[in-house]
């Protein structure tokens, strides 16, 4: 690669060399002619060198020599020339009245003379320069005029920019199969003449409009054939436009690997050069690419960042299609306020890109015409006409014919205009009924919406009442009948002594429910708030040991303690809950001589906590019901009961501290329970 980036910066510089060399060799020339037509070859010769080496003063200064030594010497072509090279510059500079006026001046020259190739390409300059001005009209009838001259006598050069400028105007006047074929026609001659700059716009614009036509599979195939011509260092911006384009033509069709693959080098390249416009069409793709595969949070990430280069691009089709993507996220995510004023800017967008759209008829080109209807009688042959035109008669028929073209043309025009008014009119009446659909919509789902949370609701209710019903009714039985039998003098006070230690325990059993049940009914009517600080998690976890004492003393459990002065920023009470909990879960399915082990460290900027026991272990089964709200629960190693709410209450209770909770069990080795929390203010 670097051998034929030298070669190449080799025959550049030889070609400036001999460029140079070439134009010193003709000034030495012109320096020591006479005062004739062949110093004005010569002189054009020069100009010609100084044009393509794009110094316009000098060459300016020659041609004004040049046109005086012509009139001078009677030379009519050498005249034309002149003001054609002229005219030229003056387009260079984007200074189209002047160019015009000078394309014209030339024209009437070469018509002199009958210099049909002369003309023709006039003509095809004249088309590039109205087509610029949006005359697309005026545009395309210089350019095919010109065309038929460039082909018959297979002028490739000429041809080359005659096909792509027809290309440019069928395209902005929405003639796709003509903007097609007039592409393919350019590329075929920008081959032949080996132009790689000509080759590669060709190509991608052949791409873009087989995109256009849904014709997908033939978009890629064109524009991988760019990919493949694409200099590493002149061709950045390109390259970073074509692999977003590829990308999305996948998407079309669904290929999702291979779209996935182009944007994600797409984005990459683009990030690496700054290309805005590049990340902005390949953010989009992306967003819809995981917008349509179900990766909602992703697609919102890629689209929010694609809005924030969207304000700052005068690409209106990218923009066009952030909107949409962003209404669309929107209304999934059941934010119907602001999918509605996403839809709202989207088709207000989009009617003003139609609006800008729409074919220009040619205006200020009353020179051009002039020189049109000349170029037409060159050929044409429309000399006879003129001789016949001469008759009387013949004259008034035909200013008759233009009276009655001029109504029909006013009429229809006319016509044209009630029909595209009455469109307005219902396009606008259609889009104000589909707002107010949109907006009736929008209170139906904020409704049902409504009406799901106040079911939700009673089933909290529902299986509150179940849990007291069952659970509470048989603790606080059980203690209603040891104190019957107490009261009627049914048992000895010894034998009341020995039942005091399972009193006691269906007394903790109740005084666990009703605080679980508690916390729970809180959190699951949304009015438990946390009120986060920052706090040292090894006091927490040796306050929560304490309570268990009594219990690990009765099952000779050995307690591990690892852990370590550490701050975390949660809601104390909260995870005091938690640890509470998981403390007692531990003690209650571990067995006679078994190890708890409490620990807590470090983890990614988080603080890690482990609640471990070797005890009976959770099932493969079981495992998938825990942390959910449908009651699970089992007896302890002493037959303790549960209430089936305590894993569920401290899923919550994490998540709203903006933590995490999860299990590792293997079923007789043991339990480890993880909780992961923040260690400082998480910032929204």
């Amino acid at each position: 690669m670097k051998q034929l980036i030298t070669l190449a910066a080799f025959f550049s510089a030889l070609f400036c060399f001999s460029q140079t060399n070439e134009i010193d060799s003709l000034s030495l020339q012109l320096a020591y002619q006479k005062q004739d037509v062949s110093k004005v070859e010569t002189s054009m010769h020069l100009i010609r060198a100084l044009y393509k080496a794009n110094d316009y003063k000098k060459a300016l200064m020659y041609i004004d020599e040049t046109e005086r030594l012509s009139k001078s010497l009677n030379y009519t072509k050498g005249n034309a020339e002149a003001n054609y090279y002229k005219a030229l510059i003056y387009a260079s500079k984007n200074d189209y009245f002047n160019a015009i006026d000078n394309y014209n001046k030339s024209k009437r020259l070469y018509k002199q003379i009958n210099d049909t190739l002369g003309i023709a390409k006039i003509n095809n300059n004249i088309g590039i320069i109205e087509i610029k001005r949006g005359n697309y009209v005026s545009g395309l009838e210089n350019s095919l005029s010109a065309i038929k001259v460039f082909e018959s006598r297979h002028l490739r050069e000429d041809l080359s920019s005659a096909y792509n400028n027809l290309a440019e105007a069928y395209f902005n006047t929405h003639q796709i199969d003509k903007a097609l074929e007039f592409n393919v026609k350019a590329l075929n001659v920008r081959e032949q003449l080996r132009d790689s700059l000509g080759i590669k716009s060709s190509t991608k614009n052949i791409a873009m409009l087989y995109s256009m036509r849904k014709e997908h599979r033939k978009a890629i195939e064109y524009y991988e054939n760019v990919l493949r011509m694409l200099n590493p260092k002149q061709d950045q911006a390109l390259r970073g436009e074509i692999l977003p384009r590829i990308g999305n033509e996948y998407l079309q069709f669904k290929d999702y690997d291979n779209a996935n693959k182009y944007l994600a080098e797409g984005l990459q390249y683009n990030r690496s050069i700054n290309n805005k416009d590049g990340m902005l069409r390949t953010l989009n793709s992306i967003g819809q690419l995981n917008l349509e595969q179900g990766n909602l949070k992703v697609a919102q990430m890629h689209i929010a960042e694609a809005y924030n280069y969207a304000k700052g691009t005068t690409d209106k089709i990218e923009v066009l299609k952030n909107y949409r993507l962003l209404m669309k996220i929107d209304s999934t995510n059941n934010n119907f306020q602001s999918a509605y004023n996403w839809q709202r800017q989207y088709f207000s967008l989009k009617e003003e890109l139609e609006s800008q759209d729409l074919p220009k008829i040619p205006v200020n080109t009353d020179s051009i015409k002039e020189g049109m209807s000349s170029s037409i009688d060159d050929f044409d042959d429309i000399s006879s006409l003129e001789k016949n035109i001469e008759n009387e008669n013949q004259v008034k028929k035909l200013k008759a014919i233009s009276y009655i073209l001029v109504a029909a043309f006013i009429t229809v025009l006319t016509i044209l205009l009630l029909i595209y008014l009455k469109r307005k009119n219902t396009l606008r009446y259609t889009q104000e009924l589909e707002e107010k659909n949109e907006q009736i919509q929008i209170q139906n789902e904020a409704i049902l919406e409504q009406t799901h949370h106040l079911e939700e609701i009673n089933k909290v209710k529902d299986r509150l009442f179940s849990i007291v019903s069952h659970d509470l009714k048989d603790s606080i039985s059980s203690i209603k009948g040891f104190l019957d039998l107490l009261k009627e003098d049914s048992i000895s006070k010894e034998e009341f002594n020995e039942l005091i230690p399972e009193l006691s325990e269906n007394a903790n059993n109740a005084s666990l429910l009703l605080y679980n049940l508690l916390n729970w009914s809180k959190s699951q009517m949304q009015n438990l708030e946390p009120s986060p600080e920052m706090f040292n998690i090894q006091e927490v976890f040796h306050n929560k040991i304490s309570l268990v004492e009594q219990k690990v003393e009765q099952k000779r459990i050995v307690v591990i303690d690892e852990s370590q002065r550490d701050f975390v920023y949660a809601d104390k009470s909260m995870i005091e809950i938690v640890i509470q909990n998981l403390i007692t879960n531990a003690v209650k399915f571990s067995r006679v001589g078994d190890i708890i082990t409490i620990s807590n460290r470090s983890q990614n900027g988080n603080a890690l906590i482990c609640v471990e026991d070797t005890g009976v272990g959770i099932s493969k089964e079981n495992l998938s019901k825990l942390f959910k709200n449908n009651n699970f629960t089992t007896i302890g190693t002493k037959n303790e009961k549960g209430t089936g709410l305590g894993l569920t209450i401290c899923k919550e209770l994490v998540e709203l501290n903006k933590g995490r909770i999860w299990v590792e069990s293997t079923q007789n080795v043991g339990s480890k329970f993880f909780i992961e929390l923040p260690k400082s203010k998480i910032s929204e």
